[in-house]
C-alpha cells in the first residue's frame, strides 16, 4: 500500500468520526466533547496506520502500545475533568459571537473539521514510523525514544494528577500550585506532552523517515504558542494574584530549580 493511500484511509476515518461527534454536539449543545476525543483520535489513527501496514514489526508494536496508553489516559482524564461541567468557556464565547442559530453549523468547520485536520498533521510521525519500518532492527534511537516517552509520560500524567488533587481542595481556590512537578515548571503537563511527541519523532527517524517529524514540530508550536502555555498564562494572570510571583521564580516550560 502506498503512503498516500494509508494517509487517505486515516483521513476518511477521522472525517467520519468527527462528523458523528459534531452531530452529537448539536443535540447536546456542547462542543467540548471534541476535547475528550483529542487523545482517542490519535489512538484510532495510529491503529489505522498500524493495521493497514503491510507487516507488523517490533517498532510498530511498541509505538502502538505507547500511543494507546498516552491517548487513552488523556481522553479518560479529560472526560473525568469535563463531563458534567458544561461547555468550555472558549466554545461558549464562540456560541455567543456567532449566535445559536448559526453556531450549530459553524462549529463543524471551526472546531470539528479543524481538530480532525490537526490530528492528521500532528500524527505524521506515527504515519512515518509505521510505513517506513521494514524490519525488526532496533537501533539506539528507539531506546532514546522510549526513554523520552517515559520521562514525558511521568511529567504529563503526574502533573495532571497533582493539579487535579490540588483543585479538589476548596482551600486552594485562587491559590497557585507550586509544589511537586509544578515547583520546577509552570506547565509540567505541557512539557511532558511535548516530550512524548518528540519520542514519536525519534521513532520516525529510526525508521529512516525524516519529513514526517513536521507533525511533532507543529504539536510543539501549538502547545507553546497557540492553545497551551500562552493561552493559559493570560488566563491565570487575571484569575490568580499570586501568579506573577510564581512566574518570577519558576520556569515557564523547561523544568529547572526555582529562582530565589
Amino acid at each position: 500500500m502506498q503512503m498516500s493511500i494509508l494517509f487517505l484511509n486515516g483521513a476518511i476515518i477521522i472525517l467520519i468520526l468527527m462528523s458523528i461527534l459534531w452531530v452529537l454536539s448539536v443535540f447536546i449543545k456542547n462542543v467540548s466533547i471534541v476535547d475528550i476525543f483529542w487523545g482517542l483520535g490519535f489512538v484510532i489513527i495510529n491503529g489505522v496506520y498500524f493495521f493497514f501496514s503491510e507487516a507488523y514489526f517490533i517498532r510498530n508494536l511498541i509505538v502502538l502500545f505507547l500511543v494507546s496508553i498516552w491517548g487513552l489516559r488523556l481522553s479518560i482524564y479529560l472526560a473525568y475533568r469535563n463531563i458534567g461541567k458544561g461547555e468550555d468557556f472558549r466554545y461558549q464565547e464562540f456560541r455567543r459571537h456567532y449566535g445559536a442559530n448559526r453556531y450549530w453549523w459553524v462549529s463543524f468547520f471551526q472546531v470539528f473539521l479543524l481538530q480532525g485536520f490537526l490530528i492528521l498533521l500532528v500524527s505524521l510521525p506515527l504515519l512515518g514510523s509505521n510505513f517506513y519500518t521494514k524490519s525488526n532492527e532496533f537501533i539506539w534511537l528507539d531506546y532514546a525514544a522510549i526513554l523520552t516517552w517515559i520521562i514525558g509520560f511521568i511529567f504529563e500524567s503526574f502533573g495532571d494528577f497533582q493539579l487535579s488533587k490540588f483543585k479538589k481542595n476548596p482551600n486552594n481556590k485562587g491559590k497557585v500550585l507550586d509544589t511537586g512537578l509544578w515547583k520546577y515548571t509552570r506547565h509540567p503537563n505541557y512539557f511532558g506532552d511535548t516530550l512524548i511527541w518528540w519520542s514519536y519523532a525519534l521513532f520516525c527517524i529510526a525508521s529512516g523517515s525524516y519529513w514526517p517529524i513536521l507533525g511533532s514540530v507543529i504539536m510543539t508550536f501549538l502547545i507553546i504558542k497557540v492553545s497551551g502555555v500562552s493561552l493559559l498564562e493570560v488566563s491565570l494572570k487575571d484569575k490568580k494574584p499570586d501568579y506573577q510571583e510564581y512566574i518570577q521564580k519558576t520556569n515557564s516550560f523547561f523544568p529547572w530549580f526555582p529562582k530565589k
